[in-house]
């Protein structure tokens, strides 16, 4: 459970870093580099313990498909109310079908 708080923790870190910057066109592109260089550091804190403690609970892939699932979870929530952009149909239909891919992937064939 650790292993997936720290996950998410760095994933909004991450979001912030990589789509905050959107809501600020204006602002010359080197400040919002450098903000996001800034942002990113803190994503590392949380994801590199993350993986180094769940590795062995989990494989590198189910760390990977974890990091994947959350990664998208977190950027729906952001997407939808912090750039209000409206979620669509299809965009739940891709989420359906990368949750079939986490099912494949821990499934102990």
């Amino acid at each position: 459970m650790k292993t997936i708080v720290l996950l998410v923790i760095s994933n909004i870190f991450m979001t912030f870093a990589w789509y905050g910057h959107l809501k600020f066109k204006e602002t010359a592109l080197w400040k919002v580099i450098l903000v996001s260089w800034g942002i990113a550091f803190f994503e590392y804190c949380f994801q590199v313990p993350a993986n180094r403690i769940g590795h062995g609970k989990f494989n590198a892939t189910e760390l990977k498909t974890i990091q994947e699932v959350i990664t998208l979870l977190v950027f729906l929530f952001f997407s939808v109310f912090y750039l209000k952009e409206e979620l669509k149909w299809n965009y739940v239909v891709g989420f359906i079908f990368i949750i079939l891919a986490v099912f494949f992937v821990f499934k102990k064939w």
